[in-house]
């Protein structure tokens, strides 16, 4: 049957893979953000893809439960996930792997696995790179961590990202003083989202006894977002409501300031509450225009280690390689491969390792008839015609010995 051998070599929708050449231009990419992590002083760990269920689920990962597949381990009749996001584990290594006393910098890179898209376009098979600071609990934290999220951005090539910052005490001050139940409260962190200011409005309104200057207050969440002077703007419209939400504009304007002083152009939206359940302080995103959605996201996550024995404040962020890759827009760069054509002679073996000690990629010829370099996607072949073989362009006459 023609279809069945067709469907074959399908793969299962949102599931794709990397072919040549952006699995060299992927590959390279890893490298420099991996460098670029541990100038910064982030040591790499590589957690494994399948793990109890229970760690990956645990404190950070409950949103995950929908996202996780799930399978049982035939050595111990155990429950195991595989994972959907990596930030859980990375919690987990620090918790009880480590176990440092001080602050621990840790980075990671590596595929995870949805159950679901996030949308149309989007992959199942996101692979998952970012940088987690453990062990302090002040601003200085949360400062280096955005500045190294920006950082992987311009390693990237991404040159036009703007940074949002937030913070999720301030909705959650305010749904507590509000007494929202849990139905009302996701109700309205939708409508935030959406900026949607009569439907924040009218949920809150509905939700019980609230007060006009709650309802208010909630309602201009949705328009306290644009450039840092903003902030002056949320002390007047939250003033009063409730010490903790002023605490939180505070704490928030005081994260500006540190960014600012360091070179870092800031926007405030006090309605970016995305991973508000996990992230109950800071939170930012980094956005790119003609982007429906971030390119790069984070926040402060305290005490998700508690789980595992030990909590711990926490600061991190994470993207996604090929969001990266696609946003950059940067065509893979063309093959510079030296084809060695078939050759008796003794002084081949040691051309080729020679050519490949100096870094060249290098394709040798398997026989006589294997004598066409562009079947192998190569810019250069070695020229025999003289006594010393040199190395020629294939379509140029550019030449240089070797």
């Amino acid at each position: 049957n023609v279809r069945e051998s067709h469907e074959r070599w399908l793969l299962p929708d949102g599931l794709d893979e990397i072919l040549p050449p952006h699995g060299e231009q992927y590959e390279h990419l890893r490298r420099r953000l991996l460098d670029l992590f541990s100038s910064w002083g982030y040591d790499l760990v590589v957690p494994p893809l399948i793990e109890y269920i229970e760690s990956l689920l645990t404190g950070l990962g409950n949103d995950l439960d929908l996202q996780t597949f799930k399978l049982t381990d035939l050595e111990s009749g155990r429950m195991l996930g595989v994972r959907a996001d990596m930030t859980p584990q990375v919690a987990r290594i620090d918790a009880h792997q480590l176990r440092s006393l001080g602050p621990t910098r840790l980075c990671y890179v590596g595929t995870v696995l949805r159950t679901r898209r996030d949308g149309p376009d989007s992959t199942r098979r996101p692979v998952q790179v970012g940088a987690e600071l453990y062990g302090h609990s002040g601003l200085e934290s949360d400062a280096e961590v955005i500045r190294l999220m920006l950082a992987m951005l311009q390693t990237a090539g991404i040159e036009n990202a703007h940074l949002d910052i937030g913070n999720a005490a301030i909705f959650l001050a305010l749904s507590d003083a509000a007494a929202l139940s849990t139905d009302t409260r996701e109700a309205v962190f939708n409508a935030l989202q959406r900026k949607a200011g009569a439907d924040v409005r009218s949920l809150v309104a509905d939700s019980g006894a609230v007060s006009s200057r709650l309802v208010d207050a909630f309602e201009a969440l949705t328009v306290l977002n644009g450039p840092v002077e903003t902030l002056d703007l949320a002390r007047d419209a939250l003033n009063g409501v409730s010490a903790e939400v002023v605490q939180a504009v505070e704490k928030l304007a005081r994260l500006a300031d540190i960014l600012m002083a360091q070179g870092v152009e800031v926007h405030v939206d006090l309605a970016e509450l995305r991973g508000y359940r996990y992230h109950p302080g800071v939170v930012f995103a980094a956005f790119v225009p003609g982007e429906g959605q971030e390119v790069a996201r984070g926040g402060r996550y305290d005490n998700i280690g508690e789980a595992f024995g030990r909590a711990r404040p926490a600061t991190g962020f994470s993207s996604d390689m090929r969001t990266l890759l696609r946003v950059a827009n940067r065509a893979p760069q063309p093959s510079d491969k030296v084809f060695v054509p078939w050759f008796a002679s003794d002084r081949r073996a040691a051309l080729i390792d020679q050519l490949r000690s100096e870094g060249r990629r290098v394709v040798a010829a398997l026989s006589e008839s294997d004598d066409d370099p562009t079947l192998h996607d190569c810019s250069h072949t070695v020229d025999w015609s003289d006594t010393d073989p040199r190395v020629v362009a294939v379509s140029a006459s550019t030449e240089h010995g070797v």
